[in-house]
């Protein structure tokens, strides 16, 4: 098999790895031949850290890299069964992209984008043929990371997402098939894990050291969230709040915060411009939390709730089955545990107290339980435990 991929950043540099490693033979195409030497230079430390680390050797690691050709052309692309943009999050960009590729490929030819924010279906409409069409997101870092979210469009023929999946999982990843929803899964369930620590912080209820330190030390969580939103770069993290915000008719739900807006707007974005909500660099020391016990499980059930709800909702809006959820969070963000089985560790009744709770207090339709939640409790139901006595 023969895949072409548009785009040599980060991502389409990582994903031509995966899918060179799998065996399979890959055009990278970019126009920029700085950005495909980069590229190049980038893949070829990768799979030497590897072969240092004694997880390849340096015979496998030259055969992988010998299977990927660096192109600025696309004339190869008649012999390849699937082509992979993953370019500038632009629909303009990418509906022109795939206008042109459509014309050079087979009628075979599998068309997929690797976007995180935009609609599937207004990529594919770009398409004189949008049944072959189809969204296959990795998450950065794509050799890394395991998880990879199938988006079928509404025009995409019957059986592709189930192809593509077996596709995906013989290149050693773990896929999960997603409805063609703003987020897909793991960019909407995971926004209150940022959004109500930020809310948090705003009315002075913590710090965003003690927060971090609730989630982490008491959650089990890797990174607390003003941690990871620093890590992820506000340039990042916020775009995709306001991008899933405006998607979604402007759901309260999502509302982005003004607090990150300001640090966006000043160029803070975090690790990568030495300042964020922490500031970094030689010398900065990071503030010490409130360790205090009572109130970190505050922090935890209160933003572990919100995360509880919105993967309930996106059960209940079939975005995608319940097994699929509970992999997409803790493969894609590395949660510790499957949101819906936490809920039913909590309690179903637990969670749906602590939102009625939060609504009562603030009467702001971001604490609205998800209806499945309300249903579950009154008829005594759990996700994957038996009927509770």
């Amino acid at each position: 098999m023969t895949v072409g991929i548009i785009g040599s950043g980060a991502m389409g540099s990582g994903i031509a790895q995966v899918i060179a490693t799998a065996g399979h033979q890959v055009y990278l195409l970019d126009q920029n031949s700085k950005a495909l030497d980069r590229a190049e230079q980038s893949i070829k430390n990768g799979l030497e850290k590897l072969a240092t680390k004694g997880k390849i050797t340096a015979e496998k690691a030259a055969e992988i890299s010998s299977r990927i050709t660096f192109t600025e052309q696309h004339q190869n692309f008649g012999s390849c069964s699937l082509i992979l943009e993953a370019v500038v999050e632009d629909l303009e960009v990418k509906q022109n992209l795939f206008r042109e590729i459509e014309m050079l490929v087979s009628e075979e030819c599998v068309l997929a984008t690797n976007t995180s924010s935009l609609s599937i279906a207004s990529i594919a409409a770009a398409c004189q043929h949008p049944e072959r069409f189809i969204g296959i997101h990795f998450f950065n870092p794509a050799p890394i990371m395991q998880l990879v979210e199938i988006i079928p469009a509404v025009q995409t023929r019957e059986g592709l997402a189930e192809e593509m999946k077996q596709l995906v999982q013989s290149w050693g990843k773990v896929p999960v098939v997603v409805k063609d929803t703003p987020g897909f899964i793991v960019n909407r369930v995971a926004r209150p894990f940022y959004g109500e620590a930020i809310r948090l912080l705003e009315e002075g209820i913590a710090d965003a050291a003690t927060i971090d330190w609730a989630m982490t030390e008491l959650g089990g969580f890797r990174m607390g969230p003003f941690t990871l939103m620093d890590f992820i770069g506000h340039d990042v993290n916020y775009r995709v709040t306001e991008s899933v915000f405006a998607s979604f008719f402007y759901d309260p739900r999502y509302k982005p915060s003004f607090t990150q807006k300001r640090l966006f707007e000043a160029g803070y974005y975090g690790r990568k411009s030495g300042r964020g909500f922490y500031t970094y660099g030689e010398g900065a020391q990071l503030p010490e939390p409130v360790r205090d016990e009572e109130l970190g499980q505050y922090i935890l059930n209160r933003i572990l709730t919100m995360l509880v709800n919105e993967a309930v909702d996106a059960l209940a809006l079939r975005v995608a089955t319940k097994e699929d959820l509970e992999l997409a969070m803790t493969k894609g963000v590395n949660y510790p545990k499957g949101l819906l089985a936490w809920a039913d560790e909590l309690g179903l009744a637990h969670v749906l107290e602590t939102l009625d709770g939060l609504y009562a207090e603030y009467h702001e339709d971001r604490y609205r339980a998800s209806p499945l939640l309300r249903k579950m409790v009154k008829s005594n139901q759990t996700f994957f435990q038996h009927e509770q006595a």
